[in-house]
């Protein structure tokens, strides 16, 4: 399938130019990214583009490295692999198909911001092929644990745990590899339980009400890397408790 590749368009570069425009905007690194999504008629755009290296954004780009399987209805396909319109098979709501893709790439010296956590879980850390292979989690990354120091106070035996905080020294490891990793995620038309290389873990969903926490022009950054959405409430309701990508890094999980 051929893929136009577009580098800027007015939605994304307005906003660019407000934010560096601002003589209050403190100095921001910027950072590389890249968006696949699924247009109306079924065709599939691409963009490539740069914007401030925040969390919000990396966690839209950071969930899994290149390699890693993602569970669709044809079987385990790599993630570097997929495209927009591939169907995933959800936990809670069977097929659904992938709207949107991001991408970026992370270099060791990327990985000296604390806010830039990569996590490798061991093969059957968790169980049987739980994963089936080992994991290589990114920033953005959350999976579906049960915590036993927590059970009491959330209410629930599961909840979705950032990567990072899974790292025991036994069976998950903070890394920093001596080489560019390359990772993605996806959004979903609803948030939901997907499949990589055999454990549970959450599509892209920002967060409920993150828009409080960003500027008008940030906001109106980050949405345009989303072409199907036009206000924050589009990204629906959260489909799981979930633990704050900055949780403290300790958790008891079985």
């Amino acid at each position: 399938m051929s893929i136009p590749r577009l580098t800027a368009n007015a939605a994304y570069a307005t906003p660019v130019r407000r934010i560096l425009a601002n003589p209050e905007t403190p100095r921001l690194p910027m950072r590389h990214y890249t968006n696949l999504w699924l247009k109306a008629d079924g065709g599939i755009e691409e963009r490539e583009h740069m914007a401030p290296a925040l969390p919000l954004f990396d966690a839209a780009h950071s969930a899994f490295a290149r390699g890693t399987l993602i569970t669709t209805t044809r079987g385990p396909i790599a993630i570097e692999d997929l495209l927009p319109g591939d169907l995933l098979q959800t936990s809670a709501h069977g097929p659904l198909p992938v709207l949107w893709i991001g991408r970026m790439t992370l270099r060791p010296e990327d990985l000296a911001s604390r806010s830039v956590k990569l996590t490798r879980i061991m093969a059957d850390a968790f169980g049987i092929a739980r994963p089936m292979a080992d994991l290589l989690a990114g920033p953005g990354a959350r999976i579906l644990t049960r915590p036993r120091n927590m059970r009491a106070s959330i209410g629930s035996d599961h909840v979705l745990s950032p990567a990072h905080v899974l790292a025991d020294g036994l069976h998950a490891f903070g890394v920093t590899p001596p080489r560019a990793v390359t990772f993605y995620h996806l959004w979903l038309r609803r948030h939901a339980l997907i499949t990589a290389n055999g454990l549970e873990v959450e599509s892209f969903h920002p967060g409920a009400g993150f828009e409080r926490d960003v500027g008008p022009s940030m906001l109106s950054l980050f949405l345009s890397l989303f072409p199907q959405i036009q206000e924050p409430h589009q990204f629906g309701p959260l489909a799981h408790l979930r633990l704050p990508l900055d949780a403290p890094d300790t958790l008891s999980v079985s």
